[in-house]
C-alpha cells in the first residue's frame, strides 16, 4: 500500500476504527512493527541494535507521518540506535491500544535479533497516551526502559474534542438538533478518551460515554526509574502571549502537553514558540532535543 493509501486508512481507522474490530472488518489496523510500510515481526526486523526507540504515531496518522528525514532516520545515524515504527489503530480505546503495545513490547524484548540493552518511547499526541497506557500495563520490557517522550501530547485532555463532547450533549436537547448529535456520537472511542486524555479501562467500562459530566480519572503513575519527557508548542512565539495560552498549538494546550497535574518536570520539557501541532512530528529543535536527551542515557 501507499503512503497515500496508508493514510486515507487511518483516517477511516481514526473515526470508525472502534465499529471496525468489533465487526472483525479487514480494514480494521492490528498493532504492529512496520518496515517499509509492511508488517513484521521483531524477530526479523533487519539490522537489529540493542538500544531501541519506539516511535508512536498520533491519531488519524501512520509511521509515514514521521517523515522522509525523521527523527528515526537521524538518530540512527548520529547515535546508532534502532527506530523501530509501530502502526496501530487509532480509534480504539487509548488503554486496549497500551495493552497490546505492552505486549508488542514485550515481544520485542524476547525476540530481537540481539539482546535490548535500552529502549526509548516516543509518541506524537495520542502515541504519548499509548506509551503511559503500555507502562500501566506492565511487562518485562519496563525494565528496559530510560526515557518516555512525548510530542504535544494531551495528557490531561484536548480542547478540541471537550467540545465537541459537550456540544454533542446541547444538540442532544431538542429534537430539531438530534440528528446533529446522533453524527457527533458516532466518534471512535479513541476520540472520545482524548478529552481527558484517559489510559485505562475503568474510565470508560461501564460508563454512559454520552455524559456531559464523568467521574474522575483513575490516576496512572509515571514509571519509576524513567525519565518522561515532552515537548510542547504555541503558534504564537511567546508561549506567554494571549493567544498562545488560548490555542496552544492549535490542537494542545500547554498545560496539558506539558503534564503540569501528572508529575512531569519542567526542566526535562522543551517549549516551542512559532510552531503548530503537526510540526512538532518532524521539527529541527525537536530533533536536536531528542538527540540530547537519548544520548544521555
Amino acid at each position: 500500500m501507499t503512503p497515500r493509501g496508508a493514510t486515507v486508512l487511518a483516517v477511516l481507522n481514526g473515526l470508525r476504527g472502534d465499529v471496525l474490530e468489533a465487526e472483525g472488518s479487514d480494514l480494521a489496523e492490528p498493532m504492529c512493527v512496520r518496515v517499509g510500510g509492511r508488517p513484521c515481526a521483531p524477530a526479523d526486523v533487519p539490522g537489529a541494535g540493542p538500544r531501541v526507540v519506539v516511535f508512536l504515531h498520533g491519531l488519524f496518522e501512520t509511521e509515514y507521518a514521521w517523515g522522509r528525514n525523521s527523527y528515526g532516520a537521524r538518530l540512527q545515524r548520529d547515535l546508532g540506535v534502532m527506530p523501530v515504527y509501530v502502526r496501530f489503530n487509532t480509534g480504539r480505546h487509548i488503554s486496549e491500544n497500551g495493552a497490546a503495545l505492552a505486549a508488542l513490547l514485550d515481544q520485542v524484548v524476547r525476540d530481537w535479533p540481539v539482546e535490548v540493552e535500552r529502549v526509548t518511547l516516543i509518541g506524537h499526541s495520542m502515541g504519548g497516551l499509548v506509551a503511559r497506557s503500555a507502562g500501566h500495563h506492565g511487562g518485562a520490557w519496563t525494565r528496559h526502559v530510560r526515557h518516555v517522550i512525548s510530542l504535544g501530547t494531551p495528557h490531561t485532555g484536548a480542547p478540541l474534542e471537550q467540545a465537541v463532547h459537550a456540544m454533542s450533549a446541547a444538540l442532544q436537547l431538542t429534537p430539531e438538533t438530534r440528528p446533529f448529535a446522533r453524527f457527533l456520537r458516532r466518534r471512535s472511542a479513541g476520540i472520545r478518551d482524548l478529552r481527558r486524555g484517559s489510559l485505562v479501562d475503568a474510565d470508560w467500562r461501564d460508563q454512559d460515554p454520552d455524559a456531559l459530566r464523568a467521574k474522575a480519572l483513575t490516576e496512572v503513575p509515571l514509571l519509576d526509574g524513567v525519565t518522561h519527557c515532552f515537548v510542547s508548542a504555541t503558534i504564537t512565539r511567546d508561549a506567554r502571549h494571549p493567544l498562545g495560552r488560548l490555542l496552544g498549538d492549535m490542537l494542545v494546550l500547554t498545560p496539558s502537553a506539558a503534564g503540569r497535574r501528572i508529575g512531569f518536570a519542567d526542566e526535562d520539557g522543551l517549549a516551542l514558540g512559532g510552531t503548530h501541532h503537526l510540526a512538532l512530528l518532524n521539527h529541527p529543535a525537536v530533533a536536536r532535543q531528542l538527540r540530547e536527551w537519548i544520548s544521555t542515557s
